[in-house]
């Protein structure tokens, strides 16, 4: 039992044209055989292909046009908040926070979507500039900068700085699994150290380390147990084995 593919009717076995609305009836099946057998020849009441053979394709969206959109938007966003904080909610600047947060999102997204050719070191360099700013805009929510330039700043300071130093080491020195794992060991335990260092210093006014120290040496170790397999060949090669990589 068949039906027609455009009005459902109910069709005979032997039908070639649906009887209410003459639409052809097609067989896949005897297109195959057909197409297996050589096809039919030129001229002699070739039946239109079941299925179209052209594939449709949707056109993509370009990175300049979809960046553009993503800054209205974030642009929008900024301005109206902003507006209402100046003449309608304006007991105290909240909208900083959120344009704070914009800003931040908006530099994040100019390497993905806007300028695809800037580089990586700048795009670090830019995100912790956005970061900072953020924080300083959220002194005037606070109503004090202390912390700020105690803690905040030097914090971003230091992420900043470790980031751009392992992407250097990750883009200049040796690639694979396992180095990349020792530089990032390493950048875990100075980014614990360092922290608890800042976190001491702002709240006690000395520098002593506790937690980081158990976090310094597990990373140690790592590197170490790391540094043995890449000066060991057939450790390495072990390794590789094992894990797939």
């Amino acid at each position: 039992m068949s039906y027609c593919v455009n009005c459902g009717v109910e069709l005979e076995q032997s039908a070639k044209s649906c009887p209410l609305c003459n639409t052809p009836v097609i067989n896949p099946r005897e297109r195959l055989q057909q197409g297996s057998c050589g096809g039919l020849e030129a001229g002699k009441g070739e039946r239109p292909a079941a299925f179209p053979k052209d594939k449709g394709q949707v056109e993509t969206v370009k990175r300049k046009d979809l960046g553009l959109l993503l800054s209205m938007v974030i642009g929008a966003c900024v301005a109206t908040c902003g507006v209402l904080n100046l003449l309608v909610f304006n007991g105290a600047p909240w909208s900083l926070a959120v344009i704070g947060a914009c800003v931040i999102l908006w530099v994040f997204m100019i390497p993905a979507v806007i300028y695809t050719r800037q580089s990586v070191y700048v795009s670090l360099l830019l995100d912790g500039g956005a970061v900072a700013l953020y924080l300083y805009m959220l002194t005037y929510l606070s109503g004090s900068d202390g912390w700020f330039l105690g803690l905040g700043l030097p914090i971003t300071l230091l992420v900043t700085g470790l980031a751009e130093v392992v992407t250097l080491c990750i883009r200049r020195l040796p690639r694979s699994f396992l180095t990349v794992a020792l530089y990032l060991f390493t950048a875990l335990g100075l980014l614990c150290m360092g922290l608890e260092m800042l976190i001491r210093r702002y709240l006690e006014a000395r520098i002593f380390l506790t937690w980081s120290a158990v976090v310094l040496t597990i990373c140690t170790i790592l590197d170490i147990a790391v540094i043995t397999v890449l000066s060991r060949r057939r450790l390495r090669n072990a390794l590789r084995r094992r894990l797939h990589f």
